[in-house]
């Protein structure tokens, strides 16, 4: 069998928001079915907020395969993506290694695309302005996505550099504000994609009634969201098992004795598929927590193989 690589250009050209928010939708559905296998990531941290990580799994009667990946946060400022690597999925009839899939561009469209999803179930309907806390990659990408599924109105941008939160603002018509509660006051959907080590979102930046993803940390350490908020808002995980023993911002509201585990409600994909209920009032605080799956990697990268039919 040929290895086929799909490169970083035919990624974009090709995975949609339209088509990602599908099939990161349907993958999240089946891992809460348990009809996928995945292991919790490996990580192995190299220092200065680099790291690598290993990603394993299993889609259902599917190709399996891993995501091998390096985050290097520094490599944003010279044109490169931060999430650098591959895709690797095998062919599940023969065993054989059947693509490596550019890993970099793949997490970027999935990632924001798992938050349209989130916000499309949690979110109020009317929920049209939006804040964005951060001003890397995922930035860009989250206004994008957005932008697929809500008639936005209003989007403000926040990070610690304010020339880069100008320069984004200015790509996309938007308002870069001089401080977290300037971006966030009259947001109905707040997305914290920065990099941040410390809590940049706490309780008192929210309106009733507003929608987080929180999605810049994607393992136990760095967190964005105050213990706070995590106390305060209906919180819904991507995946239980990961959130209980990665979720940063989970393990310090926890730790400091705000909430215990039964604060997790479910699984967006339990929501995606209707098992469980969503925003309950118009005044809920909801919170999704993005740590990403391989088997959203590996759907995406599946249906690249097969040349979008």
């Amino acid at each position: 069998m040929t290895l086929r690589i799909i490169s970083a250009e035919e990624v974009s050209e090709r995975l949609t928001y339209d088509v990602a928010i599908t099939l990161v939708r349907d993958a999240m559905v089946a891992l809460s079915a348990g009809r996928t296998r995945q292991l919790l990531r490996g990580i192995i941290d190299l220092g200065a907020g680099r790291m690598f990580g290993v990603m394993p799994g299993s889609l259902d009667k599917g190709p399996f395969g891993a995501k091998l990946v390096s985050v290097f946060p520094g490599s944003a400022g010279d044109g490169r993506n931060a999430h650098q690597g591959l895709v690797v999925i095998f062919d599940p009839e023969t065993g054989a290694p059947a693509a490596a899939v550019d890993a970099g561009e793949l997490t970027a469209i999935r990632t924001a695309a798992a938050s349209a999803a989130a916000t499309l179930a949690l979110a109020k309907a009317d929920a049209v302005r939006v804040a964005i806390l951060g001003t890397g990659e995922q930035a860009r990408r989250h206004i994008e996505a957005l932008q697929s599924v809500r008639p936005l109105v209003q989007v403000t941008i926040w990070g610690r550099d304010g020339s880069r939160a100008r320069a984004v603002a200015d790509e996309f018509g938007a308002v870069a504000a001089a401080s977290v509660q300037d971006a966030t006051a009259e947001a109905d959907v707040i997305c914290t994609v920065s990099a941040a080590v410390e809590p940049i979102l706490y309780a008192a930046d929210v309106r009733e009634g507003t929608h987080v993803n929180a999605v810049g940390s994607s393992r136990a350490g760095p967190a964005e969201i105050a213990v706070d908020l995590v106390a305060r808002s209906c919180f819904y995980a991507d995946h239980r098992d990961s959130v209980l023993s990665q979720g940063a911002e989970f393990l310090r509201a926890k730790a400091a004795g705000q909430i215990d585990d039964d604060h997790v409600l479910g699984e967006i994909g339990e929501v995606f598929a209707g098992t469980l209920r969503g925003r309950t009032s118009d005044r809920s605080v909801t919170l999704y927590k993005s740590l990403g799956h391989v088997v959203q990697d590996l759907a995406c990268a599946a249906w690249l193989c097969r040349d979008g039919s």
